[in-house]
């Protein structure tokens, strides 16, 4: 991904990659170890024999060309034009605001940009979560709407100490404004100052400071 592309996303990134990572414990521990099976046709995504969700598709990842080929773009597959909507909405979203991570039908990357634009999309469009399926030559991209995981959802203050940490490590962007995002997403109460965030919610407490740069320096929590 370029540098131009990354540095245009960054707020997306920090505006929904808090809570769209914290949806993802929570597929996971629906989903735990079943394999995955994929029905075009019907539009939807099986895990196991008991579990399955209705899916958007984002695009696909090649392994061996390590390029990420958007849904829209991918002419030559056929894909159902019910199961694209997400994908060409981030088109247009892009084309309005000068995205190329959006409109750039296939472009160069790494796996982990993959989840990267899962991430966004799934706090984009309130998904339940997103899923990338390995397939052996390359992975799928969807996002995932089920009650079933949004039922197992967790309030626990606890969990944005685990997850905020892990989200700063694997992407670029402002820890200040990602923070405040995603204690508002799970309906806390943020007051915010130069350098410092509190944030309040059922008794709980997580206060967190940052550096002139708005780097993390600190994150602690009083939890009921």
């Amino acid at each position: 991904m370029s540098d131009s592309t990354a540095l245009s996303a960054k707020d997306l990134i920090a505006q929904y990659g808090g809570i769209a990572l914290d949806k993802q414990n929570d597929l996971s521990a629906v989903i735990g170890d079943n394999n995955w099976t994929v029905d075009l046709s019907e539009g939807v995504m099986s895990f196991g024999d008991q579990l399955t969700f209705p899916i958007q598709i984002m695009g696909t990842f090649s392994h061996s060309s390590e390029t990420f080929l958007w849904g829209w773009a991918n002419t030559q597959s056929d894909l159902p034009e019910n199961l694209l909507q997400q994908a060409a909405q981030l088109k247009a979203y892009g084309e309005e605001h000068q995205l190329p991570l959006f409109t750039t039908g296939q472009f160069e990357c790494a796996i982990n940009d993959v989840h990267y634009i899962g991430l966004i999309a799934s706090g984009m469009f309130g998904s339940s979560a997103y899923y990338v399926a390995d397939y052996g030559s390359g992975a799928l991209l969807v996002t995932i709407k089920s009650e079933v995981v949004d039922k197992v959802r967790t309030d626990s203050p606890q969990r944005v100490l685990t997850v905020f940490p892990q989200l700063i490590s694997l992407f670029e962007m402002d820890h200040q404004q990602a923070l405040a995002s995603y204690l508002k997403a799970k309906a806390f109460d943020v007051i915010m100052k130069e350098k410092e965030l509190s944030a309040t919610y059922n008794g709980s407490t997580i206060v967190a400071t940052f550096d002139e740069l708005h780097r993390l320096a600190s994150l602690n929590g009083q939890l009921s």
